[in-house]
């Protein structure tokens, strides 16, 4: 459901479809590790904005927080922990606010860019924010 929400608010403003996709693909990954490892019926909360040339993205949990952030993806062989990497390739900014025991936000920005937007045009916007 977040991920058709956001997309069709992103969409309907004429967001890029690369930008877009970048932006579903953070927030299914920060979802998917608030369902793995976010505590008590998995539950989360997520919020957007949008405005400002960026989006905003906040995924809320109440797991026992993260105890390392990798710094690299793991083998091949090894079906989990690419998340958080996979998130940092396609956001501009992401940040954590983890309180062990207690939950952990997940903080996406990824700036804007439009699809009727030249690139002169698309640069003076990015610029701009």
């Amino acid at each position: 459901m977040v991920r058709r929400v956001l997309g069709d608010a992103l969409r309907s403003l004429g967001v890029a479809e690369e930008c877009v996709a970048d932006i579903l693909l953070a927030a299914s990954e920060a979802c998917g590790n608030a369902v793995r490892h976010g505590g008590p019926a998995n539950r989360y909360q997520v919020t957007a904005s949008i405005g400002d040339g960026r989006c905003d993205l906040r995924v809320i949990d109440k797991g026992l927080g993260l105890t390392t952030i990798p710094e690299r993806y793991p083998p091949a062989d090894v079906e989990n922990g690419r998340g958080i990497l996979i998130m940092q390739a396609v956001v501009d900014e992401i940040s954590f606010d983890i309180t062990p025991g207690r939950g952990t936000t997940v903080h996406l920005r990824k700036r804007l860019y439009w699809e009727d937007e030249s690139a002169d045009d698309r640069d003076r916007v990015l610029a701009a924010v």
